[in-house]
């Protein structure tokens, strides 16, 4: 039952959700349709803002690798052995393609293997799936930025604005700490410690990372891509591309191997230019070469004008010695660029805190999905698929919860 603004009726169990991102749109989509009574709150004006700003980059829904290596994708502290393999197959990538055809949102797989919608915008299938969720029954409650959370069930939320609600379960699904602007702030962790919830600090993934540039790099090579590229740190590698910018870098590559350089004492990648080439493949190529190395080199190894720019800064004495800095380019780094420039955040709620069905152990009836779970991904749809999956989990795991709590084979 819900005070102090319109209610769905008193006798059915009452799910609320707090979040009106992709999981808690999701996670009110299958609640709904199991029957329950669900509202879903956010605290802007309207829903799915993130999903709208991932649809400017033509909406990476999924990716079409096998499962088995999909699930590698996924990783964070203390994770469950086997979690992500199991919450996959409550929605794999291929439910998720299905789901968007049903709305009537035709996708297709890049030869990258990254799956979008054919239109690559994420307003029209926002509108059908709102609509799908109103025809559901799923009432929705703008302006409404939950603040306080006090123990049941029933459980009593008090948002910002002064309304306040009862509900025998929530789901909470407010996003990361990335992109604060849509609503996605991290300010939950302040209220979830309130309640004794462990969680890790939040931190930028998939984002730059910074070095400084001489200004004759970055007269040179500023915002021209690196390509084809093998990029190391620690002991992991990412096959990929880099864009050199003002403050560092950025690409897929770096992406990829955010967590392990957030672990290193003195982050550093190393590049391999010419990944196709071994050093004595490069070499053949420069034979008779006796001056002029790095100018030469750019002809023969087709070196793009950003590796030239950034080799023209070192000395070298002969085609040895270039070649072996061409296949192991060491750039250090200083630090991550913003949490809020971030495509997405690591930290959260530390999976200790849930049990399988992603229900807080020391909070019965209250279910957390998508980003503020202490996982992360790298970009090319695993994000996306990710909060999907939790989602699914976290709402099917509440209609169970609330059917047994009812006594009741339906909630």
């Amino acid at each position: 039952m819900l005070s102090g603004i319109n209610s769905h009726p008193s006798h059915s169990p009452q799910l609320a959700i707090i979040g009106g991102g992709p999981a808690g749109l999701r996670a009110a989509e299958v609640a709904a349709r199991a029957g329950l009574c669900v509202t879903l709150f956010d605290g802007k004006p309207s829903v799915g803002r993130k999903f709208l700003v991932a649809g400017k980059g033509g909406l990476n829904l999924t990716h079409s690798e096998a499962l088995e290596k999909f699930a590698t994708r996924y990783s964070g502290p203390d994770q469950p052995p086997g979690i992500w393999p199991d919450l996959l197959s409550d929605f794999d990538p291929t439910a998720l393609r299905q789901w968007a055809t049903d709305l009537g949102v035709e996708t297709f797989q890049a030869t990258s293997g990254r799956v979008y919608p054919k239109a690559l915008k994420a307003a029209p299938l926002l509108r059908r799936w709102i609509e799908r969720l109103r025809g559901l029954g799923v009432r929705f409650e703008m302006n409404h930025r939950c603040v306080s959370l006090e123990p049941g069930p029933p459980y009593q939320i008090g948002f910002e604005n002064g309304a306040t609600a009862t509900a025998d379960a929530v789901i909470f699904a407010l996003g990361g700490g990335s992109w604060a602007k849509t609503g996605s702030d991290g300010a939950w962790q302040t209220l979830f410690g309130k309640l004794g919830i462990a969680q890790n600090p939040l931190a930028p993934a998939n984002c730059g990372w910074e070095h400084a540039w001489s200004p004759e790099i970055l007269a040179a090579a500023e915002g021209k891509p690196l390509k084809n590229l093998h990029v190391r740190a620690g002991g992991s590698t990412a096959i990929g591309e880099l864009m050199l910018t003002r403050y560092g870098l950025e690409g897929g590559a770096i992406y990829q191997l955010g967590a392990v350089l957030r672990a290193m004492p003195k982050p550093a990648i190393t590049i391999d230019f010419k990944p196709t080439f071994t050093h004595s493949d490069l070499l053949e190529k420069m034979q008779s070469v006796k001056r002029g190395f790095l100018d030469e080199a750019r002809t023969r190894w087709k070196l793009s004008d950003s590796a030239h720019a950034i080799l023209s800064q070192k000395i070298f004495t002969d085609a040895d010695s270039l070649a072996r800095e061409v296949k192991h380019c060491v750039i250090p780094l200083t630090k991550p660029r913003p949490l809020d420039e971030a495509i997405s955040s690591a930290g959260g709620i530390c999976w200790s805190e849930t049990d399988a069905s992603l229900m807080l152990k020391k909070l019965p009836g209250i279910f957390i999905a998508g980003e503020m779970i202490d996982w992360e991904a790298p970009t090319g749809g695993y994000l996306m698929q990710g909060c999907f999956a939790t989602a699914t989990r976290a709402a099917s795991s509440a209609v169970r919860w609330l059917a047994q709590m009812t006594g009741s084979d339906r909630p």
